[in-house]
């Protein structure tokens, strides 16, 4: 566990991204795409690292809505009604740590699965 708290979450006027300044000093913006596709949600992360879905086609998502959950967490709500994830404060530093990283994994595995960000409207690629 961090003792990092949030001292400021703010979601930009496109709502594609969230800045959060912690008082550690640290200050991270992530966009809406790698939170959606990095939701805690049991959803995306399943119940083992063996279930956990990549989720393609979110280049698009939009931050919705935030609500405070205890003064732990944000449950955020995207535009494709996905609001299933609590994001605590330790997971959003971990984050914004690990972002590039986090990021480049998520984009190797679109690539070895052959799916895409981009997303898709009328017919699905397998």
């Amino acid at each position: 566990m961090t003792t990092a708290w949030p001292k400021e979450l703010r979601v930009s006027k496109d709502r594609r991204s969230l800045t959060i300044a912690f008082d550690t000093g640290e200050t991270y913006t992530l966009s809406a795409e790698l939170l959606r596709v990095a939701s805690p949600s049991a959803e995306v992360q399943g119940h083992s690292p063996e279930q956990r879905v990549t989720v393609p086609g979110k280049m698009n998502v939009e931050i919705a809505k935030m609500e405070p959950i205890g003064n732990y967490a944000v449950r955020i709500t995207f535009d494709d009604m996905h609001d299933t994830g609590l994001f605590s404060w330790d997971y959003l530093i971990d984050l914004g740590r690990n972002r590039d990283e986090r990021w480049q994994a998520y984009l190797d595995e679109l690539a070895a699965k052959g799916l895409g960000r981009e997303p898709v409207l009328t017919r699905h690629r397998h």
